[in-house]
């Protein structure tokens, strides 16, 4: 089974989709998909469904969505049957969606996820940048973010776990942002940065580390006022939605831009982006 949830929802088995078009099947396939190999209680799945007021008939609702799932992937298998673990009798679609004590299981029987992929290369690359390779680091990381099409899951309707797990990917997904724009910083691609960095501190107007780096590459480019700029433009966004000033870190580049040459500016520090996936590898 193939598994991509980095954009819009595609499960394939045999290569063909078996992903379903109405919402809360499709709801479902998208939460065990996430957690594939692993059982899913089927606690989660109803509150992922109906949230704190669950119909009485959840439970029964929730097998009527899983027997649909299990159509999908028996026509899927009877394209090809593959053969059982050890060449037995071929899969079928109850050896794929597994019901397991207290929940179900998709079973991908060593089949690809995007998500996997991406915190496989995502790692790599975090653990080039703490060696120093700043060349392998940016070229992991730009292969592990190619792998997102769009926000994640972008194309199916989400209760509390979905919304709770994309806001995670989320994360992950700017943390190897970050550390990729800071390879390219201390490789010295200040110049090529300045049109994404434009698009993405306008997207996230409170990040600090993505404006700190926007700061850093115009300074280094001999822009210097507009470095200037986008401190003032971050501190009245920081001050306006979250009621903070900026951090430290980004008071000590603003003076340092204000007193020093490009030359003399160090690169930005890797611990500014204030997640944990950054410095360790999934």
């Amino acid at each position: 089974m193939d598994i991509a949830v980095l954009g819009a929802l595609d499960v394939r088995e045999n290569g063909v989709s078996v992903t379903p078009t109405a919402p809360k099947p499709r709801q479902v396939l998208a939460l065990l998909a996430l957690h594939a190999d692993q059982v899913v209680p089927v606690a989660a799945l109803i509150e992922e469904l109906w949230g704190e007021r669950p119909p009485r008939s959840a439970r029964t609702t929730l097998q009527t969505y899983v027997l649909q799932l299990r159509e999908l992937i028996s026509a899927s298998l009877e394209r090809d049957p593959a053969p059982g673990p050890g060449g037995g009798p071929a899969r079928t679609a109850k050896d794929v969606l597994v019901t397991a004590p207290g929940g179900y299981l998709l079973h991908t029987a060593g089949g690809a996820s995007d998500v996997r992929e991406f915190e496989r290369l995502a790692g790599t690359g975090y653990r080039a940048m703490d060696a120093g390779d700043f060349a392998g680091a940016a070229r992991q990381l730009r292969d592990a973010l190619a792998l997102w099409t769009g926000s994640a899951l972008a194309d199916v309707t989400s209760g509390v776990q979905l919304e709770m797990e994309t806001r995670r990917l989320e994360e992950t997904r700017l943390c190897a942002l970050d550390q990729r724009i800071e390879a390219d910083l201390r490789l010295g691609r200040h110049r090529e940065l300045l049109g994404e960095l434009t698009v993405l501190v306008s997207r996230y107007r409170t990040h600090e580390t993505l404006h700190g780096q926007f700061m850093l590459a115009l300074h280094r480019s001999g822009r210097r006022s507009e470095a200037l700029d986008v401190y003032q433009r971050l501190r009245t966004a920081l001050v306006r939605e979250l009621g903070l000033e900026p951090s430290a870190h980004l008071r000590r580049m603003q003076r340092s831009i204000l007193m020093a040459g490009p030359s003399s500016w160090p690169t930005c520090s890797p611990a500014g982006c204030g997640t944990s996936a950054c410095s360790s590898a999934p």
